[in-house]
C-alpha cells in the first residue's frame, strides 16, 4: 500500500474511534443527568451528543471550523437546559487539534470566552461562588489549557522534526554536490595530468627518433641510446596511464597503494632533465635556499608545471640551454623555467599548457608568469605556497 495511502487510512481510523468515544461518553453524562435544572435526558440531547461527535471527522482538515462549531453547539445545548456534560467532554478534542494545527490563538479565545461564559451563567443561576471559583473554574481552566498545551507541544516536537529532516536532507544534498565538486575537480586534474605527460612523452619520442634516423648509419651508438630513451618513455608513460585508469575504475576514487604509481615531486626534477637533454637541449639544475620538505601536492604541481614548460621549450623555442630554478623560502617554492630560444612558447597564447600551469598554481594559492625575455628567450615562473591546500 502507498504510504501517504495507509497514512490517511490509520488518521480515517483513529479519528472515527475518538467520535464513536466522544459520542458513547456525552450519551452516558446525559444519562446521566446530575443537573438539578435541566429538562431532562431526551432524543434531541442524545442527537447533541453524536452532533458533538461530527467535528472530530474533520479536525485534521479543519481544525478553526471544527472548533467553531463544537462551541456553537456547546452554547446551544445549555441553552436548552439539557443534562450538564462539562466542558471538556466535548471541546477537548476540538482544542487539542486547533492548536496541535497552529491555531494556538483560536484554541485559548474560544476556551477562556467558554469558561468565562459557563462561570457567568453558573453564578446567576446561584452557584455557590467560592465553590465555583476555587474547585471548579480552577479545575476547567486547569484541563482545558492542560489540553491545549499538549496540542502545542505535540506542533512544536513535529515542527522541530522537520526542520531537523530539512537539515538533514539539505546536508546530505551538499555533501551530494561536494563529492561531484570533487570528482569534477579530480577529473579535470586528471586530463591536466595526462595531457603534460603526453604532451611531454611525445615530445620526447618524436626529438629522438628524429636523432635516431639521422644517426643511424654515422653514429650508431647515439641512435641506439636515443632508442632507448624512447622506450623508457614509453614505458613511464604507460606505467602513469596505468595507474590513472585504475583510479578512474576505482569504486571508491582511489586505488590500493600497489596500483598507486608514485607520484612526481621536485625530487624527480633531475630525471625529468635528463630526458630532455638527451632530447638535444642542454638543462640544467639550480637551487637557491635551504631545501624543505613541501606537501607532495605542492612538489607534484611544480614538477608538473617544470614538465609542461621544458615540453614546450622542446617543441616551439628553438633553444639549446634552458635552466630550472628551484628557490625555497620560508612559506613559498618558486619554479622558474629560463630557455635561451626566440623567446616564443606554445604556452603564449594562451592555450591548454600554460592554462594548466596557472590552474595547477592558483588551486594551491599561488601563481604563474610566463613570458619573453628582453635579449632572447623565454621565462616561466610559478609561486606555490607550501601548505596551500585545495
Amino acid at each position: 500500500m502507498d504510504p501517504v495511502e495507509s497514512t490517511v487510512r490509520r488518521e480515517l481510523i483513529i479519528d472515527a474511534t475518538l467520535a464513536i468515544t466522544v459520542w458513547m461518553i456525552i450519551s452516558v453524562a446525559i444519562a446521566a443527568d446530575l443537573g438539578d435544572d435541566s429538562t431532562g435526558p431526551s432524543l434531541l440531547a442524545y442527537l447533541f451528543a453524536a452532533s458533538f461527535a461530527g467535528p472530530v471527522l474533520f479536525r485534521r482538515r479543519r481544525p478553526v471550523e471544527a472548533l467553531v462549531l463544537t462551541a456553537v453547539m456547546f452554547v446551544t445545548y445549555y441553552a436548552l437546559s439539557f443534562p450538564p456534560i462539562g466542558l471538556a467532554l466535548p471541546l477537548a478534542i476540538p482544542l487539542y487539534s486547533a492548536a496541535e494545527r497552529g491555531h494556538l490563538r483560536w484554541a485559548t479565545v474560544i476556551a477562556g470566552a467558554l469558561v468565562l461564559l459557563s462561570t457567568v451563567v453558573r453564578v446567576g443561576q446561584g452557584d455557590e461562588l467560592r465553590y465555583l471559583l476555587g474547585f471548579e473554574l480552577a479545575g476547567s481552566t486547569g484541563l482545558l489549557a492542560a489540553v491545549i498545551a499538549l496540542g502545542d507541544s505535540v506542533r512544536s516536537r513535529r515542527t522541530l522534526r522537520e526542520e531537523m529532516e530539512r537539515g538533514e536532507r539539505a546536508a546530505e544534498l551538499e555533501r551530494e554536490r561536494e563529492a561531484t565538486r570533487r570528482v569534477e575537480d579530480e577529473r579535470l586534474l586528471i586530463a591536466r595530468d595526462l595531457h603534460d605527460l603526453l604532451a611531454h612523452t611525445i615530445t620526447v619520442i618524436a626529438l629522438h627518433t628524429d636523432v635516431a634516423i639521422e644517426t643511424m648509419k654515422d653514429d650508431p651508438p647515439l641512435a641506439r641510446r636515443s632508442l632507448t630513451s624512447v622506450r623508457e618513455a614509453c614505458t613511464r608513460t604507460v606505467t602513469e596511464l596505468h595507474a590513472t585508469v585504475v583510479a578512474l575504475r576505482s569504486p571508491a576514487g582511489t586505488p590500493s597503494e600497489g596500483d598507486r604509481a608514485p607520484t612526481a615531486g621536485l625530487g624527480d626534477l633531475q630525471r625529468l632533465v635528463d630526458t630532455v637533454s638527451e632530447a638535444g637541449v642542454a638543462v640544467r639544475i639550480e637551487i637557491h635556499g635551504t631545501a624543505v620538505p613541501v606537501p607532495a601536492v605542492v612538489g607534484a604541481t611544480a614538477y608538473r608545471i617544470v614538465q609542461e614548460a621544458l615540453s614546450n621549450v622542446l617543441r616551439h623555442a628553438d633553444a639549446t640551454e634552458a635552466v630550472v630554478a628551484v628557490n625555497y623560502s620560508n612559506d613559498v617554492v618558486q619554479v622558474s623555467i629560463h630557455d635561451n630560444g626566440r623567446g616564443v612558447s606554445g604556452s603564449a597564447t594562451e592555450g591548454w599548457g600554460l592554462a594548466g600551469m596557472r590552474e595547477r598554481a592558483g588551486l594551491l594559492g599561488g601563481s604563474v608568469e610566463a613570458h619573453p625575455v628582453e635579449g632572447g628567450g623565454f621565462v616561466v615562473d610559478a609561486r606555490i605556497p607550501h601548505g596551500g591546500h585545495p
